[in-house]
């Protein structure tokens, strides 16, 4: 009896240890990151059965145990996910918010400055330094588009940086991972499923929270301890010991681009879908790309093509102070035709992307590919697609979207595709020619005038040329009013006659002279038989601001996005847009944070280590211990006693 208590005390001191052992363990390990907190499970040795019954053996250590909870760390890690996601967006736009809404390095305050220049000449369209002003002020301009596309241009090549990093952290957690993988396997497969690597574990889940922070993970648990992870549309990035690379690169469609692509397990290199890579840092990162940079680029190269192309073509149809037509304010802008690396025929077919009408841009991209019989063309910003069976055909007459596709003398082959970006170059790419204050274009090309001998009230008014085909004149039109049939009797020019009634058109009617550069004119009052009105090229130009008028409108113009707003409206827009994302991801951003931190109080409160619940087990575990040392005094007194009886 005396030996069985003595084991039973060696039982309860190895129990005891063990237990002192594990707490002392979670006391230091109280600090550390992703630690789980640990207790040992004790069970009950086999009982001793005698004539008397069943005595007991003392206890025995079954294993050591993680207090652990997969449906906590599930949302952890979800949490943390999406908050890692909101934190690399929230960076990235908050930048780009600031660059843009700048009062100063902002784009409105330099159109702002260009349109007040031009209005600065009306009141002296032939003072040279009004005129210098106008010229200084647009190149102000068109510098600030450059320098504001340049800084986008830098944020990309950050954004490709970062990606770049993201991927090779995402590399390195995957092969850690696989080798933890195969160490908890193998150690496992030795002690049996109920004795866990713990520690083991615990880095593991440190590896994976990690790597979870940098891209959303799904796991799958294994029958020999190890965890098989999946990113995306469900690839593997670990499976087992083994571990698959992602690679970060130029895109197939845009070299500027680094998209991430992944090595299938035989070998296949497949290009990954960015709207699958959500969450985590790699995530946010290619979210803020997506949906706010690329947009904010097409939007700022939209209002330079437009501002360029429609105050060319009013420029156009003035007259300087030599008395020429205007000329080309801004260089001709295009859109951009990238051809994928992919394409058979990369070194020789091309596309033109020609701007035709820049208020039905939009700020999306789009895709052309040829099946070798058809054409499609898809808008990336909601997928709506055109097919024709000519490149000419697309986009479609009746959803026009400000710009026509065009081969040149190349052909297409089957399976080639091109990123077509309209706007993306704009900024980048504006100019601005004219740079003799001489040649800008204040005047109208055409004068009216009435003849001092008229007796009516006939008026004619000075006019608007909207076509310059026909111009210069090559003399006097010379319109007479005949009332005996009430119509103006047209010398020069297109002749003919135009019908005017007094009695209805006294208020004023127009007339065109389509042949004459789409001369625009208006006849009111009442005039006389006889009475002349002349039409003619306007000599000098002195005086004359009528087209710088028009040019001027153009500031408050709606010619953009169909009509609907202008030049520092869509920039406005695009300015309130990204502020607009930048607080909602703030908002988001704060509200998953308190998620977080909620989910994590939760989980800590099973898995934390308790620095008081862990004192109290010393004191506990030790009073154990010393209660089993006293037991096996006694068993040992107990032996000496029999030893002096046989004595």
């Amino acid at each position: 009896m005396g030996t069985q208590l003595y084991s039973i005390g060696i039982s309860g001191l190895n129990a005891a240890q063990a237990a002192l052992v594990t707490t002392g363990h979670n006391i230091s390990n109280a600090a550390t990151t992703g630690y789980t907190r640990q207790e040992v499970i004790f069970g009950t040795n086999d009982p001793q059965q005698t004539g008397a019954g069943f005595f007991g053996q003392g206890a025995r250590i079954e294993t050591v145990r993680r207090i652990y909870s997969q449906f906590l760390t599930a949302q952890v890690m979800e949490a943390r996910t999406q908050s890692a996601e909101y934190n690399a967006y929230a960076d990235q736009i908050g930048a780009l918010d600031n660059l843009l809404a700048d009062t100063d390095a902002g784009m409105s305050p330099a159109m702002s400055g260009f349109f007040d220049a031009l209005q600065s000449v009306t009141a002296s369209p032939t003072s040279l330094a009004a005129r210098q002003s106008v010229i200084s002020a647009a190149q102000a301009m068109t510098a600030r588009f450059n320098a504001l596309d340049l800084r986008l241009d830098e944020v990309r090549t950050g954004l490709n940086g970062e990606i770049s990093g993201t991927v090779e952290e995402i590399n390195q957690l995957a092969t850690q991972i696989a080798r933890y993988n195969n160490q908890i396997a193998v150690a496992e497969a030795s002690t049996g499923p109920t004795r866990l690597a713990n520690d083991m574990l615990d880095m593991r889940e440190r590896l994976i929270s990690q790597l979870n922070d940098l891209v959303r993970v799904t796991q799958l648990q294994q029958s020999d301890g190890s965890i098989n992870l999946f990113i995306g549309n469900g690839q593997p990035v670990v499976v087992g010991g083994s571990a698959f690379q992602l690679t970060a690169g130029p895109s197939v469609e845009d070299a500027s681009r680094t998209e991430v692509t992944y090595t299938a397990p035989g070998g296949t290199v497949l290009r990954m879908q960015e709207s699958s890579l959500s969450g985590g840092k790699l995530g946010g990162l290619l979210a803020f790309r997506r949906e706010t940079l690329d947009e904010a680029q097409n939007a700022l190269g939209r209002v330079a093509i437009g501002m360029a192309e429609q105050f060319n073509a009013q420029h156009l149809l003035g007259q300087d102070l030599n008395g020429a037509l205007g000329t080309a304010f801004f260089n001709t802008l295009s859109g951009s035709a990238l051809p994928a690396s992919t394409n058979s025929t990369v070194a020789a077919a091309q596309v033109n992307v020609t701007i035709n009408d820049s208020s039905e841009l939009t700020t999306s991209d789009y895709r052309l590919r040829y099946d070798g019989a058809n054409y499609t063309l898809t808008r990336l910003s909601d997928n709506v697609s055109w097919t024709a069976a000519t490149l000419g055909g697309l986009p479609p007459a009746g959803s026009p979207q400000g710009f026509t596709l065009d081969s040149g003398a190349t052909t297409l082959a089957a399976g080639d595709s091109f990123l077509i970006q309209p706007t993306r170059n704009g900024a980048s790419d504006i100019r601005t020619l004219l740079s003799d204050p001489r040649m800008l274009a204040v005047a109208m090309p055409i004068s009216t005038a009435a003849s001092l001998t008229n007796a009516g009230t006939g008026a004619i008014s000075a006019g608007t040329v909207t076509s310059t085909t026909g111009l210069p004149l090559g003399g006097p039109i010379t319109l007479t009013f005949d009332a005996a049939t009430n119509v103006f009797n047209v010398t020069g020019g297109p002749g003919g006659t135009i019908a005017y009634n007094p009695a209805t058109d006294s208020a004023g009617a127009s007339f065109t002279f389509a042949g004459q550069g789409g001369f625009t004119f208006q006849l009111s009052g009442i005039p006389r038989d006889g009475d002349t009105f002349t039409i003619q090229t306007n000599a000098s130009g002195q005086g004359d601001n009528r087209n710088l008028l028009a040019l001027a409108a153009l500031q408050d113009a709606d010619t953009l996005a169909g009509g609907t707003t202008g030049f520092q409206g869509a920039y406005a827009q695009m300015v309130a847009e990204i502020g607009s994302q930048a607080r909602e991801i703030q908002v988001n951003q704060k509200a998953q944070d308190v998620l977080l931190s909620r989910v994590t109080e939760s989980q800590q409160s099973l898995s934390g280590v308790n620095l008081d619940e862990e004192a109290a087990n010393l004191l506990r575990y030790q009073q154990a211990y010393q209660a089993s040392g006293k037991m096996i005094e006694i068993a040992s007194r107990l032996f000496d006693t029999v030893l002096q009886l046989g004595g």
